[in-house]
């Protein structure tokens, strides 16, 4: 079994995964190795580290890829998360070669950039902008963990609009 990275967070950024357990243990599993991913390149993206070891064992492929220039963007700009990042309407599919595909929502109104050469955090006024949709496809290892390979958002989507 393969060792599970430690992710720690800092402690002005929490999440709220608004994703009850299905019943199914493929499912709840695709969905808690989801949340251990999103946490892993928060955590990235607060260490300044475009090339961290826990998101990298979460995913692979174009995933990781982008993953890790959307990390390079806040260590360019020495900028990372704080507040609260809210997760929702999650719908997983088992697809018949084993794969899994999952839809969900971010709903990012009480999360902002807070700089770290001012300490300051950017409080920005909630915006359409604020939700985002993501369409992700994923696949099992060997070692069972739910691996993120491809990964697209569509910020401002209707679909997750309140």
């Amino acid at each position: 079994m393969a060792e599970r990275p430690e992710i720690k967070l800092p402690s002005d950024l929490s999440y709220a995964f608004e994703w009850p357990k299905t019943g199914d243990a493929k499912k709840d599993a695709v969905l808690g190795d989801t949340e251990q991913f999103i946490k892993a390149v928060d955590m990235a993206i607060a260490h300044q580290d475009p090339l961290d070891n826990a998101y990298r064992f979460y995913s692979e492929g174009e995933a990781a890829a982008g993953s890790q220039k959307f990390i390079q963007e806040f260590v360019d700009y020495k900028d990372r998360i704080t507040g609260t990042k809210r997760f929702f309407d999650a719908k997983v599919k088992i697809n018949a070669d084993g794969t899994a595909g999952l839809v969900y929502c971010e709903d990012q109104t009480k999360a902002y950039n807070k700089s770290l050469k001012t300490g300051k955090t950017d409080v920005t006024t909630p915006s359409t902008d604020d939700y985002v949709l993501y369409s992700s496809q994923l696949r099992v290892n060997e070692y069972g963990i739910w691996i993120t390979e491809k990964l697209t958002s569509q910020r401002g989507s209707a679909v997750c609009q309140p």
